[in-house]
């Protein structure tokens, strides 16, 4: 065979390599791309999660104002995430904005990150990954914003809510993600900060961000009566909230996997946000161990409280979330137990110790469980190497995470909502909440075929009460005058 007749076989067979790598590449690229996808489509039921969640926890009065206030969230978000969140993702990894971060090249690509979208017109067919990967991002800001939502129900204006949960939600939380929750990352790359799936990063800056909300808004009307003494407010249908939060857990798995970065590169194939290897079996054997364990512990620690024992499963996993790549199964039930305790605890002090009226227990929940998560990881995976650089985790740096990220999510929420209280915008008028803020934002009631039933508190002795004049009276004698034409007993 001659010289160039071999020649020609042997470039022949290179073109026809090379074209079946291309097309595995374009099959691999595809197929991460409908992972994704699909795990926006289960992330989509956290949401329907805290509506039913809210719905049922809230007064009747209350119903539609809070399934509003959570369809909103999406409305509100979304956009200025687009345009400013995944920005503060990209170019703040350092603390600071990225040299260079000013220029033609680093705006299209976001300081390192593709853009979401072609500067041309139409998508980006080059790349299958970033579009779909910012959407699951997105629906992580939404979730700040609606653990917010519960904590505030029944009395913050829709507007000023609307401003906070933008603000968390495209701004606070993407920051510390910037900081903590990528590769490049400062605490990453100089401290090995391990929060593999978010205990701190979402749930513990959005229950911070929240606690500083609310030492503003202050408690409903009647929550606290002048010996100091817990009032507490039979919700809509305790039903419907078990049921919201079976959902968000549903969504949980969803949360989970579009926490994983898919490669062809790496061995095993799956990396955690950081770009350390781990594995899809593993972090979804923690998420349902994580569930049975705060079960478990909501239910010892409220003796047998339907709530808690549900939110103590909340609670349980965002516990071991940020160690969910590295765990054995046997330590995330046991840590899960005990993150569903923190949070029966820390909720019933910051309630009747602290006397924060926190609706739904989301600054325990979340706030509390979240930064317990991070610390957890400094007790028992110390010295797990983390990240491209394989800097070892520690106490020290899980430390240095929850010193960051606690002013930067308390400090915004309260100065903020500061702001919003002083300007008389941050909370609804006494007749308003008094009265409901379904007849007073939609002019009617949505359960026109029931009988209006009175409302019903229960005092601190247990005993149900008609909540009405008692809410009314109590308001009045905190403010210390009755108004005119208006009795103690009205």
């Amino acid at each position: 065979m001659s010289m160039p007749l071999i020649g020609s076989l042997l470039a022949q067979s290179a073109e026809d390599l090379q074209a079946v790598q291309d097309a595995l590449a374009l099959d691999s690229a595809v197929l991460a791309e409908q992972y994704y996808f699909y795990t926006v489509v289960v992330m989509w039921l956290i949401h329907v999660g805290f509506m039913a969640y809210e719905g049922g926890a809230v007064r009747r009065k209350n119903i539609m104002s809070t399934a509003m206030k959570n369809i909103l969230t999406i409305a509100v978000v979304t956009p200025t995430f687009y345009y400013f969140g995944w920005y503060i993702y990209g170019c703040f990894e350092e603390g600071w904005p990225k040299a260079g971060h000013d220029s033609p090249e680093a705006l299209e690509g976001f300081c390192g990150l593709t853009a979401p979208w072609s500067i041309g017109l139409g998508p980006n067919l080059g790349d299958h990954i970033s579009l779909i990967f910012w959407l699951a991002f997105l629906l992580f800001s939404w979730t700040t914003g609606s653990i917010m939502s519960g904590a505030v129900v029944e009395r913050i204006r829709l507007s000023a809510y609307l401003i906070l949960t933008a603000i968390l939600g495209s701004a606070v939380w993407i920051m510390d993600a910037a900081w903590g929750w990528s590769s490049g990352g400062w605490l990453v790359t100089r401290f090995g900060f391990h929060d593999a799936i978010a205990s701190g990063v979402v749930h513990g800056v959005a229950g911070a961000f929240a606690f500083g909300v609310l030492l503003n808004l202050g408690p409903r009307i009647g929550k606290y009566d002048r010996q100091g003494r817990t009032r507490s407010f039979r919700g809509h249908n305790t039903h419907l909230t078990l049921m919201g939060l079976m959902l968000i857990f549903t969504g949980f798995y969803g949360f989970y996997a579009a926490c994983l970065v898919i490669t062809s590169t790496a061995f095993p194939g799956w990396l955690n946000i950081y770009l350390s290897p781990s594995t899809l079996g593993t972090i979804t054997m923690v998420i349902t161990i994580g569930f049975a364990g705060g079960f478990t512990g909501g239910w010892f620690g409220s003796k047998g409280d339907p709530f808690w024992t549900l939110s103590g499963g909340l609670a349980g996993v965002i516990s071991v979330s940020a160690g969910a790549d590295v765990y054995h199964p046997s330590l995330a039930y046991l840590l899960s137990f005990s993150g569903a305790l923190v949070a029966v605890w820390s909720g019933n002090f910051i309630e009747k110790k602290l006397r924060v009226d926190d609706a739904v227990g989301a600054v325990a929940v979340h706030g509390v469980a979240g930064f317990y998560g991070v610390l957890l990881v400094g007790i028992f995976a110390g010295g797990y190497p983390t990240g491209i650089n394989n800097i070892e985790s520690s106490m020290g740096g899980q430390l240095m995470g929850i010193m960051a990220f606690i002013p930067l999510a308390f400090l915004p929420g309260f100065i903020v909502s500061w702001l919003l209280k002083k300007a008389n915008l941050l909370r609804v008028p006494p007749e308003v909440e008094l009265e409901g803020l379904d007849m007073a934002e939609f002019g009617q009631d949505f359960y026109p075929e029931f009988e209006r039933v009175p409302e019903i508190v229960v005092e601190p002795d247990g005993r149900e009460v008609d909540g009405a004049p008692v809410l009314l009276d109590a308001y009045w004698q905190t403010q210390g005058r009755v108004p005119a034409g208006t009795s103690s007993e009205s």
